[in-house]
């Protein structure tokens, strides 16, 4: 259906290549509805698989991610490769209540106030493309799409910038 990808014109040739090898989730249900989330957990982590070895296909591992045992609060790590080095972050968020309806707000606690592209705590702040997007694709989008969409293109367009104007060093190890 191209009727979901329209909208998608500011991502990248690769971003869109990539989001659209993520198997679309089918269950419709977030972290309060008790009969279907264990479920829709399960197409989450298969989403996430498949997106993790989409990413190890082009070379481009870029993160860790696990989730409590209920699924609601999620953390790992991210990472940027700038002028050859890796730039690490600690990764988190908690799904909403609303969730998938509602995107999840992915957050980097370390980089909280280092850029006006990020709400208090360190979460990210996305396209203005990106929440049509998800409203567009819910329930069907999930973590991994979200990762994909928005972390991704967040890291590839801030981590530089931070960079250059020395908010952020390349720490050694």
């Amino acid at each position: 259906a191209p009727e979901r990808w329209a909208g998608m014109a500011s991502w990248d040739a690769g971003t869109k290549a990539t989001v659209a090898k993520i198997p679309l989730l089918k269950t419709n249900a977030g972290p309060r509805d008790k009969e279907e989330w264990p479920q829709r957990l399960k197409e989450e982590y298969a989403a996430l698989i498949k997106f993790v070895q989409l990413n190890k296909e082009k070379d481009s591992d870029w993160f860790t991610i696990a989730s409590n045992k209920e699924g609601t609060k999620w953390t790992g790590k991210c990472w940027y490769v700038h002028n050859l080095l890796k730039y690490e972050f600690d990764l988190e968020f908690d799904l909403p209540a609303t969730y998938p309806a509602t995107a999840p707000e992915l957050a980097l606690p370390e980089l909280d106030g280092k850029t006006a592209k990020m709400y208090r705590g360190g979460k990210i702040c996305l396209t203005v493309h990106f929440k049509p997007l998800w409203a567009k694709n819910a329930p069907h989008f999930g973590i991994a799409h979200a990762l994909c969409l928005g972390m991704g293109p967040w890291l590839a367009a801030e981590v530089p910038h931070l960079v250059e104007s020395g908010k952020i060093t390349h720490k050694e190890g």
